[in-house]
Order: C-alpha cells, then structure tokens, then sequence
C-alpha cells in the first residue's frame, strides 16, 4: 500500500507509536524545559497508560501497530545504516570520531537504545576507558519527545511530508523516521517525499501536527511557531502538481504554548463533523489558499496564494458540506479553556465517527458523544504532561479511503 491518506478518519488498517522509554527518565526539572516539557512525568505509569492506549487501538480496529524502536533496529541491523544514523546523532555533539569504537562494542540494540535515549559520557566509559572527558553531559542526545509521533513526518493525499524541527532537540526524530521510510522493508517501495525532496539548500521548519487532511481533495497546514510560510509554499506546489489535490490552506496561528500545531485547534472525526477549541477556531482569520494558476504543455504550473477574510470555522464550513461543530468543554469556557490545556481537541480518530480521548477531557467527550461519536477514553496522568493528544502520539500511515 501506498504511504498516502486521504483523511483523518478512515478506517485505521496501520501507525506507528512510540512507547516512552529511558528518554523520559533524561528530564530532570533542570532540563524540562530546554527538552520542551513543562513537567517531569513518572515513567513506568506513562508506559502503562501507552500500553493501554495501543491495546485499545489494536482490539477496537485490528489495525497493525509498528514499533519504532522495533522499526529502527529492523534497520540497522545492517551495517551501512547503523553507520549512518549513529554518525549523524554524534556529529550533532562533535563526537563522530567514536563511532567505529561504539559500533565495536555495544550490541545493536543498546546502539538503538542510545538513539532515542541518548548516551552520556559516563555510560560509555566502561567499554570505552580511553574515551576523552567531553565539554557536554551527553554524547547522543536523548529524544524525549519521540512518543508523539504525529510530529516527525506528516502522510497526505500525496505522499510524505518529511519534516524539518524547529527546535534543535527534536530535529534528530525526524531523520530516524526518515532513514525507517527509505530503508525497512515494509515502507521502501511506497516511500514518496513531497517535503522537502532534492531541494536541500535551505529547507524552512515544518511540523506534522501541523498538517490536517480536510478532505481527498483539500489540505490544510498551520502556519505555527514550528511551520514556516515558506515550508507550506513549497508543500502546496508539491502536492497540487500531484493533481489529486486542488486546495491547500495555510492557517496562521497565536505564537503561543497552546497554539503549539493545528491539530491541538481542531480534529476531523467524520466527513462532516470537526471537534475544536472555540475561543481559537473562531478568531483565526488569517488563511490563505493555494491553488495551481496554471498548467501548460509541459505540465509546468505557477501557484496562485489568496488571502481569504473569513474565520477558519467559515473556510471549514465552505469545504465540508452540512458540517457540524463539537466545542471542547461543551462550549463552556472555563470547562474548554482547562480541556484545551489537555488538547481536548486533539482526538485520534480509529474510524467515522469513532475516537479515543483522554478522560480527563469529560465535558468534550460527553458533547462528542451526545453527537453520536464513540469515544473510547484512556488513562491521561502522565502521558499528558507533555502537553499533546491521543492524536499528537499516533503516525497514521494507512486508512481505508472514503
């Protein structure tokens, strides 16, 4: 199957999660905020709240659930990949020279270990005694935010979005994503990049909780403090020269902690129902739209970009006929201000009209379901105080079409 989805709501058949790890246990309340968490959460309780939130992804779909961490070491157990990748996470410290000596003596899944969790220079001292004292605590960075794995790569109508990070502690997931999407088995041969391809001279950031799939026809991307204008310029000409594709909005949003991507604003759950942040969804008014101007003999195009003056709950409302609206908090705004700090909004959807939520979010789940919604609720303690969603830590790659 092709790594291509033409909503957010299609019957999930696969996605790829993350299951928190040793990373987690990097944050101290010194570097919490460096590592871009506002908390320090409790490992071993996250990692029961994911293993239900999978479980219930598995039971409610039969859809396949990847590993990353299996995903990686399916990878680099060859050797010229395994290369590759550690090279590229110690250059980011100034420590490349080691990386035969590593190879050399840590097992392949201790090397898939120390790139997601990172490795400090003590860690490595037993096997490498000659290793010399380092600037830095960590020689490989740790990732912390790998378990939300909406972020790192975006799949649309016409292929993958490869993103580029705005902040240097999440730039490697990325890369680790992208080396998966080129080189395992499963993902090789329906691999196609549509961001940022063979340009590489300068490629603006781009997040994927910033990129929504409205419709098979219509994609729209938050224009954040993570994602450029430049970067859904470039993502808009590449995907409407695709010609499945006829509209791509760009969606400007606050530069502020709860604005983070599109996706903590608004979710599509059916082809007619959205669930989202009202005090947001009605005061964005800055959109643009892309479309292509024109295509001649050699299927060359130019893109034409148009301001739209209207909210984007209005925009929606033109895309999505008879749309209904769901406002988290059930429209109360004490009740949606303090859900939307939980990325109420932020719902992964396994099917029409079919949703896991955190249960902390009861005034939004019980308005969705009063919509006829099924809501499956998981435990939320501490898998939401890296502040995002059920969405935010799923990878979707394949869906039934509608």
């Amino acid at each position: 199957m092709k790594l291509k989805l033409n909503s957010e709501f299609g019957t999930l058949r696969r996605v790829i999660m993350h299951r928190p790890g040793l990373e987690i246990e990097r944050l101290t309340p010194q570097n919490s905020s460096e590592l871009l968490f506002e908390d320090v959460p409790f490992l071993e309780s996250m990692q029961t709240e994911h293993d239900e939130f999978s479980a219930v992804i598995k039971n409610m779909t039969d859809a396949k659930v990847y590993r990353l961490r299996q995903l990686l070491l399916d990878v680099v157990r060859h050797d010229v990949h395994k290369r590759a990748i550690l090279e590229d996470a110690l250059s980011v410290t100034g420590h490349a020279d080691i990386c035969d000596d590593i190879i050399a003596c840590y097992s392949t899944a201790q090397i898939v270990t120390m790139l997601i969790a990172g490795v400090r220079f003590h860690e490595l001292q037993k096997k490498l005694p000659a290793l010399k004292e380092s600037s830095g605590d960590y020689i490989i960075n740790p990732s912390p935010n790998m378990y939300f794995m909406r972020d790192p790569a975006a799949v649309t109508q016409h292929g993958v979005i490869s993103s580029n990070m705005k902040f240097s502690g999440r730039q490697f997931e990325s890369r680790l994503l992208k080396l998966i999407f080129k080189h395992h088995p499963d993902f090789r041969d329906d691999y196609h990049e549509v961001y940022p391809g063979n340009d590489m001279a300068h490629i603006p950031t781009i997040e994927g909780g910033d990129v929504m799939v409205i419709s098979p026809f219509v994609l729209a991307v938050g224009c954040s403090e993570r994602t450029a204008s430049a970067a859904i310029e470039k993502v808009a000409g590449n995907i409407l020269a695709g010609g499945q594709v006829e509209r791509v909005y760009e969606v400007k949003l606050p530069s502020q902690r709860n604005y983070m991507h599109l996706d903590t604003v608004f979710s599509v759950v059916d082809e007619n129902l959205v669930v989202t942040y009202p005090d947001a969804i009605n005061s964005l008014l800055e959109t643009y739209v892309y479309r292509i101007n024109r295509i001649d003999d050699e299927n060359k195009f130019s893109l034409h970009k148009e301001a739209i003056k209207q909210s984007l709950i209005s925009i929606l409302k033109n895309e999505i006929p008879h749309l209904d609206v769901i406002e988290t908090g059930y429209g109360h705004p004490e009740h949606s201000s303090r859900e939307q700090w939980y990325d109420g909004a932020n719902v992964f959807a396994i099917g029409p009209r079919r949703v896991i939520s955190y249960d902390r979010n009861k005034h939004t789940n019980r308005a969705l379901r009063d919509m006829g919604v099924e809501v499956i609720e998981i435990r939320s303690s501490e898998l939401s105080r890296g502040l995002g969603g059920p969405r935010c830590m799923t990878m979707p790659i394949e869906r039934d079409d509608i």
